[in-house]
């Protein structure tokens, strides 16, 4: 077994140090979360440009979570195992095969092949930027690592969407330059990933980990089984305004300005990103409580908005739900960072981002399929109503689990 205090002394003086590499996993972080985002803005130019329906957009949509679900069953632990510099060296270069399929797109089933790779190479990312920012974390700071998993996708998200719908109102050729940004920011992590630090020493059973499975040791169960319901309303609206939300800004409200669509995520994500930040000191079971009282609200000001046709009704209960949404982000995965032993960490968070992605997914999908036949407004109305009530359940389930810190 090979590791980094073995390798030459060259070779670890070519290596970053630990807050350097600390903060560029960070960075990589938000970069795989907001080339995510991007196509958001963009589904409605794909539409006008190849003329497809709600439905196809949905299938779109549909593809990058089952690739993204499927590799964090796959991939999740592998890092655990081969350590966390190849699994992130494979995820970038997956990413980047997507970005060129992007770039180059000119239909729906190109578009839908770069969606499915791209959601692979983001699942498998994920789950270990996560690990290895708990295998960086500062001393000094013990909760640290914790505060940016929850900030980094979130901010990733929000980034991403708002920067697509600059790029695609006003920059040249939008379904183009987007693509080459991004691509240009992956072959920067390339380089920046062959320069940081092995944090996950080799172990045997590399082979084993990649049957598909959800693994959580039994003492974490509990701990874990009892975030689920935060987990599940947070993430269900944020599926929501990623799938549907520029659709909804253009169709039912008649903003039809790419920027618009962008900021509708941004105002989401953003703000959560910020309520990350700024509710970092305060105790994970009073965060929860207020993220699920939150999220109830937040989609219950959005429903009206929706129904009396206010788009700024609508926009302060998004900006509600978003704090909600950061809330929720912060005690969760503050949370699991500080439960898991090192070889235990890749195969939690591929766990807890399953479910994530689950809740993110299946609902937005059904909504897609269901917008096709009721229409936008009504099954915006209905998504809406089931958030209001999976965050009313995520806030009895808190007010009676134990405390976490």
């Amino acid at each position: 077994m090979t590791t980094l205090a073995d390798a030459p002394p060259a070779a670890r003086d070519r290596r970053l140090s630990r807050p350097v590499a600390f903060a560029a996993i960070a960075a990589i972080f938000v970069t795989f979360a907001a080339a995510s985002a991007a196509p958001s803005p963009l589904y409605v130019v794909y539409q006008h440009l190849w003329g497809f329906s709600a439905s196809t957009l949905t299938v779109v949509f549909a593809v990058y979570v089952v690739g993204l679900i499927g590799s964090l069953l796959m991939l999740g632990a592998l890092s655990d195992h081969i350590g966390r510099r190849p699994v992130l060296a494979a995820a970038i270069g997956l990413e980047a095969v997507s970005l060129v399929l992007f770039l180059t797109a000119g239909d729906v089933g190109v578009l839908l092949t770069a969606r499915f790779l791209q959601g692979i190479a983001t699942g498998a990312a994920m789950t270990t930027l996560g690990a290895a920012l708990v295998d960086l974390n500062p001393a000094h700071a013990p909760g640290r690592a914790g505060l940016v998993n929850s900030l980094a996708p979130v901010a990733g998200l929000a980034i991403g969407a708002l920067g697509c719908g600059v790029l695609v109102q006003y920059a040249p050729s939008p379904t183009h330059f987007v693509w080459a940004l991004l691509l240009a920011a992956m072959v920067l992590a390339a380089v920046v990933v062959a320069g940081i630090p092995e944090t996950s020493a080799r172990r045997p059973g590399a082979a084993a980990s990649l049957a598909p499975r959800l693994g959580v040791p039994a003492w974490l169960r509990a701990d874990l089984l009892a975030l689920v319901p935060i987990i599940v309303a947070s993430w269900a609206i944020g599926g929501l305004y990623l799938s549907l939300g520029p659709s909804v800004a253009a169709g039912v409200f008649g903003l039809s300005n790419h920027l618009v669509g962008g900021l509708v995520v941004t105002l989401l994500c953003g703000t959560g990103a910020v309520s990350s930040y700024a509710l970092r000191n305060v105790p994970a079971k009073r965060v929860l409580a207020l993220a699920g009282s939150l999220l109830t609200l937040g989609a219950l000001v959005s429903v009206t908005g929706l129904e009396l046709g206010s788009a700024v009704l609508a926009a302060a209960g998004t900006v509600i739900s978003g704090v909600g949404f950061g809330a929720s982000a912060l005690a969760t995965f503050g949370t699991l960072a500080v439960l898991a032993a090192p070889h235990e960490r890749g195969e939690l968070f591929a766990v807890a981002l399953v479910i994530s992605y689950v809740a993110f997914s299946v609902p937005a999908v059904i909504a897609g399929f269901a917008a096709t036949s009721a229409g936008l407004h009504d099954t915006a109305l209905v998504y809406g109503l089931v958030v209001a009530a999976l965050g009313a359940v995520a806030l009895v389930a808190q007010r009676r689990r134990r405390p976490v810190g």
